[in-house]
């Protein structure tokens, strides 16, 4: 197999919420492929910042302030990236939040809040990218989904809810522009190294030692990780890959705790 079927050179790719984390990190993976990287975000100061992280990097992105739950905004950016930078070919609908709180506890206004970005905002992404991408009858989109779009796990119940929905929603995306030479497909992340998480990455912490233990992989994902799965899914070489989820997670989802090697 030729290397050049996860060339993304003179691909442009809209990765949402891109400036730090794992969207920078796949943002990142898709510039050292080739592509040419967007972002956006709802706070100016930290596209800004997000810049010149990029340049540091060695990376020219562009960056584009709107909410991706903003239908109006969405319509408008999309028009003007379009415009000034050309084409999308590749869709990452990456922004996305979670609130933890038990059911009882949770408030309607905070479960509508986390439905509205992590699943409202990738349909109307999808919607309005996916639109051009039918007239050019090529596109990829990969929607970021997660282990709890398969599993339940205590106080995410909007999140998991949201996620669930948003494979279904890759699955049917997939279904109605296969035709369109359109791949729509989802990264499910496991438990990543990320800023959030390194007040609890230290040796002796429960949920450190939990990680460790129920991931056969027995260790905490890099960042980097989720580059090879992101150039994948928006390369010529997933051009047969339709509605599939690619859960890169160590193998927890295949797994009922880590094996014994001993």
């Amino acid at each position: 197999m030729s290397l050049s079927l996860f060339d993304l050179t003179g691909k442009r790719a809209l990765v949402t919420g891109a400036t730090h984390g794992l969207g920078m990190s796949m943002a990142v993976g898709l510039a050292n492929a080739g592509a040419q990287i967007i972002i956006n975000d709802i706070s100016q100061e930290k596209l800004d910042s997000a810049i010149k992280e990029y340049a540091v990097l060695g990376i020219a992105i562009k960056g584009y302030l709107f909410d991706v739950t903003d239908e109006a905004a969405v319509i408008a950016n999309v028009a003007k990236i379009e415009a000034e930078v050309g084409p999308i070919d590749i869709l990452i609908n990456n922004a996305g939040i979670i609130k933890r709180t038990p059911v009882i506890d949770m408030e309607v206004a905070d479960w509508e809040l986390v439905l509205k970005i992590d699943l409202t905002g990738p349909f109307i992404m999808a919607k309005h990218v996916g639109r051009n991408m039918i007239e050019r009858r090529a596109g990829k989109i990969i929607n970021m989904c997660s282990m709890m779009s398969e599993v339940g796990r205590n106080t995410v119940s909007a999140y998991a809810a949201a996620k669930g929905g948003l494979k279904m929603l890759t699955k049917n995306l997939a279904t109605e522009w296969a035709g369109f030479n359109i791949q729509v497909n989802g990264i499910g992340p496991g438990y990543f190294a990320t800023s959030q998480t390194a007040p609890i990455r230290v040796d002796g912490h429960p949920f450190n030692d939990f990680i460790i233990s129920r991931t056969p992989a027995a260790r905490w994902g890099k960042t980097d990780d989720l580059q090879g799965a992101a150039i994948f899914l928006s390369s010529q070489a997933s051009d047969f890959v339709n509605g599939h989820i690619l859960y890169v997670d160590g193998g927890i989802l295949a797994s009922l705790g880590k094996a014994s090697n001993e």
